[in-house]
Order: C-alpha cells, then structure tokens, then sequence
C-alpha cells in the first residue's frame, strides 16, 4: 500500500508551519502569495481541460450523472448524518472539516490512473474527473455555503464576490485561452505539475500558519484525531460499496463499475485545498485535516482494490485453462468439483 510522498510534503509544510508560523508582515505577504497560487491553480485546470473531450464525454452522459450524484448528493448526505457524531467521536470544529471533505469534487489523476490499473473505461474515468471539477467549481462554494453556514465564513455578497475572482474568473480564463496556450501546458505538463503541487504547499503553509497563531491546534488530541481516522475508513468503505454494488444495480458494465467506484469515492485535495483557504480563510488549517487525512486513505486503499481488480480480470481471460484442467483430472480418475 503506498504513502503518497506528495502527502510526506504536506506534512513537513505543516510542520514548517508549526515550527515557524507567518507572522505580521509575512502573514501577510504569504496571504496574498496564497491568493495568487490559488487563482493560478484554476487558471491551470481551465488551460488543461479539453472542451472537445468534454463534449464528446455527455455521450456517456448515464455514467456521469452517476458519479456526479455520488460525488455531490450521496457524500454530503452521509457528511450531515455524521453530524450525530458530535461530541462522543468528533468535537465541532472536526466535523465541519468532514462534511467539508464530502463536499469537494473528485480526483482525476489518481482516478484515471487506478480506473486503469484495474483495466476499466479509462476514457469515462478521464471525463467523470473533468465534469466533476468543473461543476465543483460552483457546487462546493455552494454547498458549503448552505450546509456549513457561518462556520464557513458565511455566504455575503464579499465572499460570493471573493470566490468568483479567485476561482471561476481563472478557470474561464484559461479555457477561453486553450486555444492558444493549450499545447504550451500539454508540452510542460511535467513542469507545470509541480507548480501546481508548490502553489497548494503554499496553501497549506499559509493556513496552518494562521491556525498556529490564533491557537487552534489546541483543539484537537490524539483521540479525537483516532476518531476522525475511524470515522473516514467507514466513510470510505460505505462509499467503495455503493458505488461497486450501486453500478450493478444500474446495469453498468465491468469496465464502467471500475470508473464508477474510483471516480465516485474519491475527494480531490488539489481542488479542496485551494477551495478551503478561500471559504474558511483562518480556520481551513483544521477544515482542510480531514481532507488531507482522507486523501491518504484512500490512495492507499484504492490501490488494493485496483490490483484485485485487474486480478481479477486476467483471471476471467484465463477463465478456459481451470475447464481444461479439471477434463484432465477427470481423464485420470480423480474427482473434481
């Protein structure tokens, strides 16, 4: 099962961020670098998401629709019914992290890359990813504006606005000049990658920075940190399990299941990262804990699942050789079941 060194960063930024916190005039000066990271974050996906790709993915328009609803209607719900988790498992400030985290889009590399691992239909992969980012955009701001309420920094006229020019404003920026920097980004793809992964560890920092001055940390203990961990493995695993057996039920292919399962039970920590620091400004440090602790998770179970999956399927190729054996054993007398 594998640690993610991505994840390793994040917690040595945090780290960074407890030993040697932003203060005074380079809180500030990492606030507004904060800020350009994120809108460059989204200029980035609008330059990277393919219109025609998205286009042509509605064809499949039953599958979407799918992962969309487990991604933006099933998640949350279970996020509000885990509300009856406070206090005995979770204190208040955890679970709004929580139902933060069912609130956020889904991945679309680690879905593509484990939809293809477990040979499922990685075009649908690719464009479940797409959509969802896309409508995560205006979905999760959203939502959390309507499920998280004040905690979230309220829903004013400022904060509509502060959403708008940070994320939708840069994401339709950078599709409206695909056209002419598309292959640019497609050429560096590698090196715009880790502009990408430094802007969100700019993210970070700037967020835990803050939540180490105002004392919030203090918050959480050790058992209350093992309880969130409980409640996000079972959370994970009702989500892995709807969404195998939910696309039997719809009449979904194998190939379809597999895209289903990987791109509707993930949360994506590129996208909610950014999102956070804009909803929740000096809390996101501990909303953004359950996401980063998720994302984890399930890496690592999902990687499992996926080299099971592919398993599996080499077995059904195979599937003549078990017959030829057993017409062999039977030649020579001995029982087969």
């Amino acid at each position: 099962m594998p640690i993610d060194p991505y994840i390793l960063l994040l917690l040595g930024t945090v780290g960074l961020a407890a030993l040697l916190p932003a203060r005074g005039a380079a809180a500030a000066v990492a606030s507004g670098a904060s800020t350009g990271a994120i809108a460059f974050l989204f200029f980035l996906y609008g330059a990277r998401l393919s219109t025609r790709e998205a286009l042509d993915g509605l064809k499949h328009w039953r599958l979407h629709i799918t992962v969309l609803a487990c991604t933006f209607v099933v998640f949350p719900l279970l996020g509000l019914a885990a509300r009856g988790l406070v206090p005995v498992f979770l204190t208040q400030p955890l679970y709004q992290g929580l139902l933060f985290l069912t609130l956020v889009p889904s991945t679309i590399q680690s879905s593509i890359a484990f939809t293809s691992m477990a040979r499922g239909n990685v075009p649908a992969a690719i464009c479940a990813g797409s959509f969802s980012s896309l409508v995560g955009i205006v979905a999760t701001p959203l939502l959390a504006a309507s499920l998280l309420g004040g905690s979230a920094g309220g829903f004013s006229a400022d904060s509509l606005v502060e959403i708008v020019l940070q994320l939708l404003v840069p994401f339709v920026a950078g599709q409206l000049l695909r056209r002419w920097i598309g292959g640019f980004v497609a050429r560096h793809k590698k090196v715009l990658g880790l502009v990408d992964r430094g802007s969100i560890l700019l993210v970070v920092y700037t967020a835990f920075s803050e939540g180490m001055v105002q004392g919030i940390w203090h918050q959480v203990s050790p058992v209350r940190l093992a309880g969130l961990m409980v409640v996000e493995a079972v959370l994970l695993a009702v989500m892995l399990l709807l969404t195998w057996y939910g696309g039997k039920a719809l009449r979904f292919g194998r190939e379809d299941r597999i895209a289903i399962q990987f791109a509707g039970s993930k949360k994506s920590l590129a996208s909610g990262l950014p999102m956070a620091s804009v909803l929740f400004g000096a809390q996101a440090s501990l909303a953004v804990l359950p996401l980063m602790l998720f994302h984890q998770m399930q890496l690592m179970v999902c990687a499992v699942i996926a080299k099971r999956r592919a398993h599996d399927a080499r077995e059904e190729v195979s599937g003549p050789e078990p017959a030829a054996a057993s017409r062999t054993a039977v030649g020579t007398g001995t029982r087969s079941g």
